[in-house]
């Protein structure tokens, strides 16, 4: 039995029954293969890590006209009264999980948009070229108004300062956090998926569940209680919500542009 249920507006998504079993399947073009097989990297990666589940991914493949991606199927219900202090200690012990160096092993999306992980040592450099630089191009060639991309390039050669006082280190990031993309299971425990996974600043993980909200008091106080932030994290994260506020630009255009703006003169007015 098949039904269509919500997964965005990326892909078409299907719950499917059958033998006892229950599967969620996402649609997409064939030529769109890679978004997947980037998603499924991201959910093994996390999935190994043991610090808080993700849907286990059954299989990805591809037909002359339609790429395919079976993850195993989750009933979400109402967190219970500890919940989010759950969801925020293991998302602490998730960004324990380090490496030597920012990015990942290959390219993957954020939603529809790629993102570009070359590794990198310094992680002030990634940020100004795969994170900000990139959507900045993005922005550009899709006519973005010309005092934001002349404030954003300003913004990117001043981004050492916002890191003078504290040393980054790389961290395994879920990558688009925000409340659409946490739920939790029957048992009361945290889930989270569709990652953009990379090895960065575990403060824009943090950032991005202040953006759209969907994040309680607790989740916060839970994880500042097990990986304390620096006061510094205050002033960055706009900078690090400024990656997804233009890359919702480039998506979908509209008001966007001006909230980019307004954070690009809040963080040029620190420098």
């Amino acid at each position: 039995m098949r039904a269509a249920v919500a997964g965005g507006s990326i892909n078409q998504c299907y719950r499917i029954a059958g033998s006892g079993r229950i599967f969620f399947v996402k649609l997409n073009s064939s030529c769109n293969r890679s978004i997947f097989e980037g998603e499924a990297a991201g959910l093994a990666a996390l999935a190994a890590t043991a610090t808080i589940r993700v849907p286990s991914v059954i299989c990805l493949g591809t037909t002359d006209n339609c790429a395919w991606l079976t993850l195993e199927y989750i009933e979400f219900v109402e967190p219970a009264a500890h919940g989010m202090t759950r969801l925020g200690e293991r998302l602490a012990a998730l960004h324990r999980n380090a490496d030597d160096r920012f990015g990942w092993v290959s390219d993957n999306t954020l939603g529809a948009t790629p993102q570009p992980n070359s590794r990198t040592a310094d992680w002030p450099s990634f940020w100004r070229k795969q994170r900000l630089g990139h959507q900045l191009t993005l922005a550009a060639d899709n006519a973005a108004p010309k005092p934001l991309l002349d404030k954003g390039a300003r913004l990117a050669d001043g981004l050492d300062v916002f890191f003078a006082t504290c040393d980054v280190k790389p961290a395994l990031l879920h990558g688009d956090l925000w409340g659409g993309n946490a739920g939790f299971d029957s048992s009361g425990s945290p889930v989270i998926f569709d990652p953009a996974v990379y090895y960065g600043d575990r403060e824009a993980d943090l950032a991005m569940t202040e953006l759209f909200g969907g994040f309680s008091a607790a989740f916060y106080a839970a994880y500042r209680s097990a990986y304390p932030l620096d006061p510094g994290y205050a002033v960055r994260k706009q900078l690090y919500n400024l990656y997804h506020v233009l890359n919702h630009f480039n998506l979908f255009g509209g008001s966007y542009a001006r909230q980019a703006e307004t954070l690009i003169d809040r963080l040029l007015a620190e420098l």
